[in-house]
């Protein structure tokens, strides 16, 4: 759904800060505030950026919807190709935070609704457009203009085009979870779009909210939620790969700290992002300071900024893609990839596509695909 006036903030990047502690930075994605910024009825707005990233962060009821929309699409839509729950489960996510705090009955209906601001050009929640009302309030509540509303934030003139009936109960309502996830699905499809492309997929969020920080919110929760759902295959590592690997994934669910982290473990960082967020009162991780604990455990110091490190071990090119990649490789991400100097960004490299990630301020160490990130820009193995 694209929403007129749709406001967001960019997590800034840098690979060194002059006068102080060297540190890795965030990512340099926006983080899109789509009609969530509007919520009302006590949906607190974290814009997307949340701990977690498993399914357990998602209501069962709510999971339920997104993997039965999946399996209902081919109906709809029958030349899409590539629709997986964590593509839905990744635009709710940002859209409504899977309408935690809601009740969803068994039938998928959500109470209280999720409504969005009021669409009036008025300037709230960053709208400056007014849309006028197309639906005399059925399914926003309001015939004074259009909000969006339910989980995945239709304007009820676009659910007209793609609401469905998914729980079979002869209503397409967007405030249903069943109903929604489908229409959702539909909507994101299109035309018969292959999800499993990375530029079609990008194009279909895109087309959700026109947004390149939208965009890149999403695939993020995307890369969580496929992440989360499969086993990386450490049964054949072994030795100092596998301590490093199980160092790092041993602090999965410890805080983002700009600045934090060194060879012995976690550690208050220091002010401040580029975006003004400051890790002084965090005890935590960033993402050099991750690697940089990990692999001290193995007995491997590395310098502290991921463009540094870039310059340890056996530089793995990006240009052989991430399957020459191999678990504990040092993984890279630059503005500019190609140019070393331009990394931003580490993670540690955990085999089937996925690696261990601290990301940026706001989040927690996590496993992730390595499309989760931007800009890949190849490796390092150094055992």
């Amino acid at each position: 759904m694209k929403w007129p006036g749709g406001r967001f903030r960019r997590w800034g990047c840098v690979v060194a800060l002059l006068m102080f502690a060297a540190v890795c930075c965030a990512a340099p994605v926006g983080n899109a505030i789509s009609a969530y910024v509007g919520l009302q009825s006590g949906v607190q707005d974290d814009g997307g950026i949340a701990g977690g990233g498993s399914a357990a962060d998602i209501p069962a009821r709510m999971l339920t919807a997104y993997k039965k929309a999946v399996q209902q699409a081919g109906r709809h839509v029958p030349k899409c190709q590539g629709m997986r729950w964590p593509i839905l489960a990744g635009i709710a996510k940002v859209e409504s935070n899977h309408a935690v705090g809601r009740g969803i009955a068994d039938n998928g209906d959500i109470r209280p609704r999720i409504y969005g601001v009021l669409l009036d050009g008025s300037g709230a929640g960053g709208n400056t457009t007014a849309v006028p009302d197309s639906d005399g309030g059925r399914w926003d509540g309001t015939a004074q203009g259009e909000r969006a509303v339910g989980p995945f934030q239709f304007l009820p003139s676009t659910w007209e085009g793609v609401g469905e009936d998914g729980n079979g109960d002869q209503v397409a309502d967007p405030h249903n979870a069943d109903d929604a996830a489908l229409g959702a699905a539909i909507y994101l499809c299109g035309n018969g779009r292959d999800l499993t492309k990375r530029a079609q997929l990008k194009a279909a969020i895109y087309q959700y909210n026109h947004s390149p920080a939208y965009v890149a919110n999403v695939l993020g929760w995307i890369g969580q939620y496929t992440a989360a759902g499969k086993n990386p295959g450490l049964d054949s590592v072994s030795g100092k790969v596998r301590t490093v690997i199980e160092a790092a994934l041993a602090q999965r669910g410890a805080p983002y700290s700009w600045g934090g982290g060194n060879a012995n473990g976690p550690s208050y960082g220091i002010c401040c992002s580029p975006s003004g967020k400051s890790g002084a009162g965090i005890n935590g991780f960033d993402c050099s300071g991750l690697t940089t604990y990990a692999y001290a455990q193995a007995g491997i110091q590395l310098p502290r900024t991921a463009a540094a490190q870039a310059g340890v071990g056996r530089r793995i090119p990006a240009s052989l893609g991430t399957g020459a990649l191999k678990p504990g490789d040092l993984v890279f991400f630059a503005y500019a990839p190609g140019r070393d100097s331009t990394i931003y960004h580490v993670g540690i490299y955990l085999g089937s596509g996925q690696m261990i990630n601290a990301a940026r301020p706001g989040t927690v160490i996590r496993q992730d695909t390595v499309e989760a990130m931007s800009g890949y820009a190849g490796g390092a193995r150094l055992l």
